[in-house]
């Protein structure tokens, strides 16, 4: 049974295989039956019609041309370039770093990471001016006694609430000697106590307008170093690892080279900062021993900022990768004449080198050639100074001031008697101090004084600065710099009583116009003492303003910082707007 059931099988699919074969051959036959008949038969009608169809597939190319000129426009009409957030800004910044603990912030790199990791209860605006940052309110009772009230917002990077408790301790560190703080002279003499938990009083010794920058300190937690004892605490973890509450907040201290101190400060984006979340999500802070190091991580692209670049490294930068932004600090570079030298106690030779110094010449010489500084200050800072002005320069004036005062030209040197007009200029080792000093000796012999110069290389560890020419005053003339800060207190470099008065210049209208100045927080008073001093200063003579030095800022062309338009009082005080800066370019839609 089974046997004839698979022959039946069998029978049945030969006979539909054979239908199948049929249905495919008259498929096949019709198939070619219609390609003659519409095909190859209506060929000539198709090559008839060949304009017709040329001319339509132009149009439907015409019209993909169109709604693709369309989509450009479109695109260039409502989207653009711009700023996105995100990304890392690497920046790089003098070091070395030996520390992260704001106490001993003295390098640049140094104060730049105090400045992002912790707050303080003021702070410098884009305009150069306070504001207040932990600070809601400050009142002010005679010059002497000034009340701050904190925001109640404001956290450590460890969740802790920032409050008065940490500031006092804050300031008591800074006071106490066995700290060794670099800000303990400032502090010595002022009291500070707490009032309640978000308020603190300071009491000062004396009168002192100007105590308000005084509070741009970084505030440390007291919850976190109240155990450690005050002559340890540089030595402490904390230096190396600190908890702040400044917009960015510490990953990483990566020691990159041992032998040349290179390291990277690696930052995050504090998402809890009371001032909001800044746009960057990570900051590094690379620090370098010197500029040539600097100008070699630009030209690399090991990072995509340079902050204070001298002007010989921003000439030299690839203009295609990096933009510079210059802008004028309130700091300023002087040849201070040094009146306990013989020949300076004459004022007539102070005049005479006064008047012909061709500061213009200087400022020529320079990148990007920065303002004048004519006053012991920026004229910004006074009202009522724009219209002071140092003597024009005239060679022939000053020749003849010297002449009329028995300085005698022979064989190219003026002399007085037995006495040589030899002036000895120092300064720093610099690129801008030596183009400096370079035309300024140049001038003054073309006067007749035999200029001997020396250039001082700071870094050198076998020279100190400071302690070999500036505190024995072993000069006749400094060609150095001088910071001036947000208030145009000066009272430190001219006052016959200041700790820094470089030229032991003294005047009774000067010292009690600077006196009175500090003394006062009224704007317009104020400005009228400094402008009196000023003109007293510049009929003296114990120094000739040169340049208003500049900050110079070297950035990527997709990052975004510094704007042209700020106002910022010394380097690392460029951080006001950092929240807002950016590292990366993208496209966005244009809001209609």
């Amino acid at each position: 049974m089974e046997d004839k059931r698979g022959l039946w099988n069998r029978i049945e699919l030969r006979r539909r295989s054979r239908g199948l074969k049929k249905q495919a051959r008259r498929a096949e036959g019709a198939t070619v039956r219609h390609a003659r008949r519409f095909v190859f038969n209506r060929w000539e009608n198709i090559r008839e019609v060949r304009l017709h169809i040329i001319l339509w597939l132009g149009g439907v190319g015409l019209l993909i041309a169109v709604v693709g000129l369309q989509m450009i426009w479109f695109q260039t009409s409502y989207v653009r370039s711009a700023a996105v957030s995100g990304g890392t800004y690497a920046e790089a910044v003098r070091g070395p770093i030996n520390t992260l603990d704001p106490l001993y912030a003295v390098s640049a790199a140094e104060l730049s990471a105090s400045q992002l990791l912790f707050s303080s209860l003021y702070a410098l605006d884009s305009t150069g001016h306070l504001h207040g940052d932990i600070a809601q309110a400050m009142t002010n009772d005679n010059d002497r006694t000034f009340t701050v009230t904190m925001r109640h917002d404001a956290r450590w990077h460890d969740g802790q609430p920032l409050k008065a408790d940490d500031v006092v301790f804050t300031v008591n560190l800074m006071k106490n000697p066995t700290v060794r703080s670099v800000m303990n002279a400032s502090w010595r003499g002022i009291d500070v106590r707490k009032v309640d938990d978000y308020t603190i009083q300071f009491v000062l010794p004396a009168s002192y307008a100007a105590f308000p920058q005084a509070l741009t300190f970084a505030i440390l937690p007291k919850h976190l170093l109240e155990a450690v004892e005050p002559a340890s605490l540089r030595e402490s973890g904390f230096s190396e690892a600190p908890i702040g509450s400044g917009p960015f907040k510490l990953r990483l201290l990566q020691t990159v080279t041992e032998a040349s101190g290179r390291k990277i400060v690696h930052l995050a984006a504090n998402t809890d900062y009371y001032g909001g979340k800044p746009r960057l999500d990570r900051f590094q802070l690379h620090s370098y021993s010197d500029d040539e190091a600097i100008g070699r991580a630009l030209r690399t692209g090991e990072v995509s900022a340079a902050s204070d670049i001298p002007g010989y490294i921003a000439s030299a930068i690839d203009k295609s990768r990096y933009d510079t932004v210059t802008t004028p600090l309130n700091s300023g570079v002087y040849a201070i004449f040094n009146a306990a030298q013989p020949a300076l106690k004459d004022i007539n030779v102070r005049r005479a080198l006064q008047i012909g110094t061709d500061t213009a010449a200087v400022r020529q010489a320079l990148f990007d050639k920065p303002e004048p500084m004519d006053l012991p200050f920026a004229k910004r800072q006074v009202v009522g100074s724009e219209t002071l002005s140092a003597p024009a320069y005239n060679q022939e004036a000053a020749a003849k001031l010297l002449t009329d005062n028995g300085w005698t030209l022979q064989n190219g040197i003026r002399t007085k008697g037995a006495d040589k007009l030899q002036l000895r200029i120092v300064t720093r080792k610099n690129s801008d101090y030596e183009k400096t000093l370079e035309v300024l000796s140049g001038q003054w012999r073309r006067l007749g004084v035999d200029v001997q110069t020396q250039v001082v290389d700071t870094s050198d560890g076998r020279q100190n600065f400071t302690q070999d020419i500036l505190q024995r005053r072993d000069y006749d003339v400094l060609l150095d710099e001088l910071t001036i800060g947000a208030d145009p207190d000066v009272f430190a470099y001219w006052h016959s009583r200041g700790l820094l008065n470089f030229s032991s210049y003294s005047n009774p209208v000067s010292d009690d116009a600077l006196s009175s100045a500090r003394t006062r927080s009224d704007a317009a008073l104020r400005a009228v003492k400094y402008v009196t001093f000023a003109k007293q200063w510049l009929a003296d003579a114990p120094a000739i303003g040169l340049y208003q030095s500049d900050l110079i800022y070297a950035r990527s062309k997709s990052a975004r910082s510094i704007a042209p338009d700020e106002v910022i009082v010394e380097p690392n005080e460029h951080y006001a707007n950092v929240r807002y800066w950016t590292a990366d370019q993208g496209t966005v839609y244009k809001t209609p």
